[in-house]
Parts: structure tokens; sequence; C-alpha cells
């Protein structure tokens, strides 16, 4: 009889196995053989390549019908704009107006879903994660600034890695975003950088309620979201770039905010 299972490891947290067990007949007694072995390395595997395989099927549609759907939203953005600029609509400038913003939601999100489809571009290079956050922390710190939030950062000495710069970019662009809005207004969101056991650890920490249990367990799902506004494809692309990075990520959340760990293996 095979039976699979968590355990909680004193060392290493929490680990899968599988217990395979199996009756043993002798002239003198009857016993019990059971087999325990840990499997976590092989489930991890098992549910990288099926993220991965989600996430390529994604990039494909992303590809082929990105483009299709973003052109006719052109055309029709530049029509109401003209037709706003027409003096005899003037009374209809509210609603003329709602109705750009809201193509500009729509154009918002289509350059989330062509941002999938482009993954993938440039060669791995030397290069510091520090430098990368600090390369965008005016941009992050704006947007911070709009929703009427604040970012500290404490970045500690780290080794460089191999890194494609414009993914990890994204990726902590997408981190960042989600925690900036998972906060009531006045929230600090905390980028931490550090080196242990042989890992280059990126910690980004909110000030949110807490991911919910039923939607952790399906965290990174693409198109899985709370927002009302959102694609669910930002995570799905952080979980593609770390994988392809050789990293791992993971999640702590409570009533008191979420913190997301992203972890890059450290060769000397």
């Amino acid at each position: 009889m095979l039976c699979q299972k968590n355990l909680d490891h004193v060392d290493s947290g929490v680990i899968h196995v599988e217990d395979s067990r199996g009756l043993n007949w002798s002239k003198d007694a009857e016993s019990i053989i059971m087999v325990t072995q840990d499997n976590t390395e092989q489930k991890f595997i098992s549910e990288t390549m099926k993220r991965m395989e989600e996430l390529h099927i994604v990039g494909q549609l992303a590809a082929s019908l990105g483009h299709e759907i973003r052109n006719p939203i052109s055309v029709v953005k530049g029509f109401l704009q003209i037709l706003r600029g027409k003096n005899e609509l003037f009374r209809y400038t509210e609603y003329l107006d709602m109705m750009i913003s809201e193509v500009d939601r729509v154009d918002s999100m289509m350059n989330e879903f062509l941002a999938f489809g482009r993954l993938g571009g440039g060669d791995p290079a030397h290069c510091n994660l520090n430098d990368i956050i600090r390369s965008i922390l005016p941009l992050l710190r704006a947007y911070a600034s709009e929703l009427g939030k604040r970012i500290l950062i404490e970045l500690e000495e780290i080794p460089d890695l191999e890194l494609n710069e414009k993914e990890i970019r994204q990726m902590v662009m997408n981190l960042v975003r989600n925690g900036l809005e998972a906060m009531a207004v006045g929230g600090v969101l905390t980028i931490r950088t550090f080196y242990a056991d042989k890992q280059v650890v990126l910690a980004v920490q909110d000030q949110g309620e807490g991911i919910p249990p039923y939607i952790l367990e399906k965290l990174g799902t693409p198109f899985l979201t709370t927002k009302d506004n959102g694609t669910g494809l930002g995570l799905s692309v952080c979980l593609h770039i770390v994988a392809k990075h050789r990293g791992s990520i993971d999640v702590q959340t409570g009533e008191n905010g979420t913190a997301f760990f992203v972890r890059f293996p450290y060769k000397s």
C-alpha cells in the first residue's frame, strides 16, 4: 500500500514523503515492513514543471492574440479622443473621459499580458541584485506616493549573481506593486536583501491584511486574482522568472501582512 503525506521535519520544515507498506511472512513470525521515502525534491520539480507548462501556454496565447486585441483598442481610443475635442460634444466630456479611462485600463492589462509573451529576451549577466533594485527605486517610490504609501529599503551587502536584469526588474516591480496595492493608505512596504545559507535573498514585506488560505494554496495560478482590475498574471510571471533562475519563492502571511522571500542559489 502506498501513502503520500506531508511531515514536519525539525531541520527542513515541511517535507513530502511516501510510505510503502507490506506484510512479511516467515515461519517464525508475521511482521509489517514499512519504507518511508523523502520525495520533497521530486514533488517540487514536478510542481515546477507543471507550473512552467501552464505559463508556457499563457505565453503562447499572449504572443498570438495580444496584438490582435490591442490594435483595435488603440483605434477606439483614438476616435474617442477626437470626439472629446469636438465643441458640440462638450456636455458629454465626462462620459468620454470615463470611456477613455476604461480603454486605458484594458490597454494596461494587455501590456501585462504581452509582457508575459516577451519573457525570455536577453541573456543572464554578472550583476548585483541591489543595483537592479536601486535602478527602479525612483519609479517604485513614485507609484507608492501616488497611492499614499511608503517604501523602506534595507539592502545588505550581497554577492553578484548571473541574472537576466530585465526579468529580475520585472519580478521586483510585480512583487512591490502587489504589496503596495494590498495595503491601506499610510502603509509601509519594506524591501530587504541579505545573504544566508549560500543564497541571496530578496524579501518584500507589506502591511496588508494577509492572504486568505483558499487563495494561498493556489497562489501563482495564471489568471487567479482578487483584484477587480487585475489580470492574475503578475505573480505567475514572478514564479516563472524565479524558476528560470533556479531559485525558489515562499510566502509568509498573517493578519499583520505578507512577506515574499525570493531565494537565488549562490556558487562562489
